[in-house]
Formats: C-alpha cells, sequence, structure tokens
C-alpha cells in the first residue's frame, strides 16, 4: 500500500508487523486499535488529559503508536501546522484514520508527519518534543522496549516536556521479550523502568476504561498538574489544612459578639432551665 500523498513521511520503510497486516479490511481500522464502543471516549480522554497538562496550539506532540488516529483526530486540527507527529508500526492504520477520520484537506492544512517502525526510534524526527503520548503502549511491551522508549523519551523530551503514557498495573511483571497482548507491571517496577534512564516518574489521576494508570515521565524538577501527592505530600497538606482551620477558628472566637456570647451563656442556659420549669409548675396548677 502506497503512503497516503497528503502524509510528509519521514521514513516510508515497511516493518515486518505491516506486512502481516497489509491485507486487513481497512473497515477494521477503529477495532484494530481496541474495543470500537470505546474509540471516541479514548479520543476525548487523551485530549482532554494532554491539555489539562497544559498542551497548547503551539506546542509540539509526538503520539507514540498513532494507529488511526484516535488520538491524532482531535490533536491534529488543534494543534497548530506542523506541531503533530506520529510514529506507528503499521501504515495501513494511518492511511485508513486519514481516509476516514480527517480527510486529506485537514492533513494539507495541517501537515502532521509521520514515520513508521516498531522500535522506538523517537529521535528519528531529529527534533524535541514538548509532549510525547504513549497511550496504551507499554501495556503491551517488554520491559527492554520500555527502556528503550525511556532513554529515546530522555533525549527528545524538552526541558519542561512530559511523556504521558498508560500501563496495567498488577502484583507481577512480564518478563517476556516481545510484544503481548497485555503486559503487567508493579508500580514500583514501572518507576524504576523509568528513572534508570534519568527522568522522573509522577502518578496522575485520569480517567481510563481499560481500566489502565495514568504516569508522566518527565526531567527531574518540573511539577506535574493533576499528580498524586505521595504519602509525605499528603501528610504535609493535611498539616497545612489543619493550621488553616485553626487559624480561622481563632478568628471567630476572638470576634467581640462571639466574646460576649460565650460570658451570656451559662446566663442563657440559666433563663431556659428557668423557664422550662416555670412552665411546668404553670401547667401542673392548670391540670388541677
Amino acid at each position: 500500500m502506497s503512503a497516503h500523498p497528503a502524509v510528509e513521511a519521514v521514513a516510508s520503510q515497511e516493518s515486518p508487523a505491516y506486512a502481516g497486516a497489509i491485507h486487513a479490511k481497512v473497515e477494521e481500522y477503529r477495532a484494530h486499535v481496541g474495543p470500537v464502543e470505546f474509540y471516541d471516549l479514548l479520543s476525548a480522554i487523551q485530549f482532554n488529559l494532554v491539555t489539562a497538562l497544559g498542551l497548547r496550539e503551539g506546542h509540539s506532540l509526538l503520539d507514540i503508536g498513532c494507529g488511526s488516529l484516535r488520538a491524532g483526530r482531535l490533536f491534529i486540527p488543534y494543534l497548530a501546522a506542523g506541531n503533530y507527529f506520529g510514529l506507528e508500526p503499521l501504515p495501513w492504520l494511518v492511511e485508513a484514520g486519514i481516509g476516514k477520520e480527517i480527510g486529506a484537506s485537514m492533513v494539507s492544512l495541517k501537515r502532521p508527519t509521520f514515520r513508521y517502525d516498531e522500535d522506538f526510534s523517537l529521535g528519528a524526527f531529529g527534533r524535541q518534543f514538548d509532549f510525547i503520548l504513549a497511550q496504551s503502549i507499554f501495556s503491551h511491551t517488554s520491559q527492554a522496549q520500555i527502556q528503550r522508549c525511556m532513554l529515546e523519551a530522555k533525549r527528545t523530551l524538552k526541558p519542561g516536556g512530559l511523556l504521558v503514557a498508560t500501563y496495567f498495573e498488577a502484583s507481577m511483571n512480564y518478563q517476556g521479550n516481545h510484544w503481548v497482548v497485555k503486559a503487567n507491571y508493579t508500580r514500583a517496577r514501572m518507576r524504576e523502568l523509568v528513572e534508570e534512564q534519568g527522568l522522573e516518574f509522577t502518578p496522575i489521576e485520569w480517567r481510563h476504561p481499560d481500566p489502565q494508570q495514568w504516569f508522566v515521565a518527565h526531567h527531574p524538577g518540573i511539577e506535574v498538574p493533576l499528580a498524586i501527592p505521595s504519602e509525605a505530600s499528603r501528610m504535609r497538606m493535611l498539616e497545612e489544612q489543619l493550621a488553616t482551620q485553626r487559624e480561622q477558628l481563632l478568628r471567630i472566637t476572638s470576634h467581640p459578639y462571639v466574646r460576649l456570647g460565650q460570658k451570656l451563656q451559662p446566663f442563657l442556659i440559666w433563663m431556659t432551665f428557668t423557664r422550662r420549669r416555670i412552665a411546668r409548675a404553670v401547667s401542673g396548677k392548670v391540670g388541677r
């Protein structure tokens, strides 16, 4: 299958995976990347998350495993021309996404760049990125593949850039060496795979229908929005909230009206008690 005429392809070499998929029906382009019923939902989830993390139209985005443009169909129109980059081992999926989701005119207008390989050659684009997206990639990869991707990401992320990714969190780690239908990892091991390459690992809270866990990999010293606080951070937050509540309570109790009420409280209690006794006495006489 020849490349779409409107696509600027950095490399058009057919990967081994492409040979096995060349005869697949284009109508299956949505099912090939996951459950069809989640296709639109995962488009929105990815777009909303990355924009919540700071993506703006002037930023550059590399979409790893861009497939049939499930996320790209929202990112390509949003980003300025030339700012979307897709890495995908199967050219037919990209072509199907262009034909069925965004159209050649959008490609001509926004000029996305696609590269076809399955080796995480992020540096082959010859530039750095503000954001790298790897949704449901590490849920199928070996530890060695994740390490290679993180090494490439360290080189290609801008100083303030973020790699946004998902994985299946479990109590055991996938030990194979190849792509797999489902690869599980503990959070501790995923953190190690990221940090071994000199990046920091920050879990974040965001919905995923599969369900997979989201995290951000980034250069040290970056504060990540939506980050799940560590236990130490959580304790500091609680201590700060408690101190704030104490200050508010002190301001309330020191108010002149509140202090007057505190002084009058014993008298008011006595008055209430006396009124009740008188009322009972009067009602008793009336009853006789």
